[in-house]
C-alpha cells in the first residue's frame, strides 16, 4: 500500500451512538467506565473500496494517549460497492474524560491506498 493513502470524496465514517456503562466484574478497577460506540462507514463515491484496518488515538483528560491501530476492523475486512455501508460497534474503557478519533484505512478496487477519517467524540464521565 501507498506511504499516503487518499482520502475519497464520497467515502464518510460517523459515530452513530455512543453508551455508557459504569462497573461490572469484566472492568479493571482503575478503569470503569465502559464507551460503547456504533460507527458507520458510507461508500458514497464511485468505486469498490475494501477497508483493511484502523487506527484509533484516545487523548485522556491527564494528556496520556492511547493509539490502537491493527489490520481489519472487528475481525472484517469490509468490501464496499458504491452505495453500500458497514456498521459495527466496540469499546473503551476508561476511568476519566476523554477524546477519541479514528481513521480506517484500505485499498480501492485500483490497489490505490485510500483512507477514510473518523471525526472526535468525547467519551465523557456522567457528572453527578
Amino acid at each position: 500500500m501507498p506511504s499516503s493513502p487518499q482520502e475519497v470524496q464520497g467515502l464518510t465514517a460517523h459515530l452513530d451512538q455512543l453508551c455508557h456503562h459504569f462497573g461490572g466484574p469484566n472492568l479493571p478497577p482503575g478503569k470503569p467506565h465502559a464507551f460503547v460506540y456504533y460507527i458507520t462507514i458510507s461508500n458514497a463515491s464511485d468505486r469498490v473500496v475494501t477497508l483493511l484496518g484502523r487506527k484509533w488515538v484516545i487523548v485522556h483528560a491527564d494528556g496520556t494517549h492511547l493509539v490502537v491501530e491493527g489490520e481489519r476492523i472487528v475481525g472484517e475486512t469490509p468490501r464496499l460497492a458504491p452505495g453500500e455501508s458497514f456498521s459495527y460497534n466496540s469499546y473503551h474503557v476508561t476511568g476519566q474524560d476523554a477524546v477519541a478519533h479514528g481513521c480506517f484505512f484500505g485499498i480501492d478496487e485500483h490497489g490505490t491506498g485510500i483512507q477514510v477519517q473518523l471525526p472526535p467524540f468525547a467519551l465523557q464521565l456522567p457528572r453527578d
